[in-house]
């Protein structure tokens, strides 16, 4: 084992979790049990274990908090801010997590009292420096949807033409004509329709559709540019 003279600094994992209800896009977030700051809502994370690779410490620290496991993780940026965090010299990385309609459900346990969701736009006052966290978290978001069919992530595996059009809504902050909103989207060429919903809105029933991921992964793959045609 070796030793250095020099002090060096804790690491700990912060998730920034994006789910959406159908509706509005939401944010996870829990109570913190114990101090610091015990009492306000931060983002589910903790301390990176000497045995485990940050990825790891994030999918951990997530399960335990809150109970979800298994959903998209990844890292966007690392926050170094000296004093950031009361206890000691701590960076923390930070991750994006897309959590999808049917997972979109939550146990709170280790240090946190509660765990809950709260409307992107409605968030309550926050520990640490996890605001900052949250504002970029939602930056590198939007670039994501430009670049990728990202929004799928947050979808169940069947959804109607109206959900797609609301998460690009919530995530863009904007809103579409839909009429050519479906029009983009649907010429494609990478959504399957799947027939009518078994639900009726407004005495209406919806199309549903789900996303050909297996096609649009050769066809991203042999894309010179590898260009995005979900991007509006």
């Amino acid at each position: 084992m070796y030793t250095y003279k020099y002090p060096h600094p804790a690491v700990t994992s912060d998730s920034v979790v994006f789910g959406f209800d159908g509706r509005l896009l939401h944010i996870l977030l829990i109570e913190r049990g114990i101090e610091p700051f015990k009492g306000l809502w931060a983002l589910p994370g903790g301390f990176m274990k000497i045995d485990e690779t940050i990825e790891e410490c994030a999918a951990r620290e997530l399960k335990e908090e809150t109970g979800l496991q298994d959903v998209y993780l990844e890292q966007f940026h690392a926050f170094s801010t000296v004093g950031r965090d009361p206890r000691e010299r701590i960076l923390t990385v930070a991750f994006i997590a897309l959590v999808q309609k049917w997972n979109f459900r939550l146990i709170a346990g280790d240090d946190a009292v509660k765990a809950q969701w709260f409307g992107l736009d409605s968030l309550p006052p926050l520990a640490f420096d996890h605001a900052e966290i949250i504002s970029m978290a939602r930056e590198r978001l939007q670039y994501m949807l430009s670049s990728r069919p990202i929004a799928f992530k947050l979808l169940d595996e069947k959804f109607s033409m109206a959900e797609l059009q609301r998460i690009y809504e919530a995530i863009n902050s904007t809103t579409y004509d839909r009429r050519n909103f479906a029009k983009k989207m649907t010429s494609t060429g990478f959504l399957r329709n799947e027939g009518e919903s078994e639900e009726r809105f407004h005495n209406r029933t919806a199309t549903l559709f789900s996303f050909d991921e297996d096609a649009f992964g050769e066809e991203y793959k042999q894309s010179a540019r590898g260009r995005n045609p979900f991007n509006i």
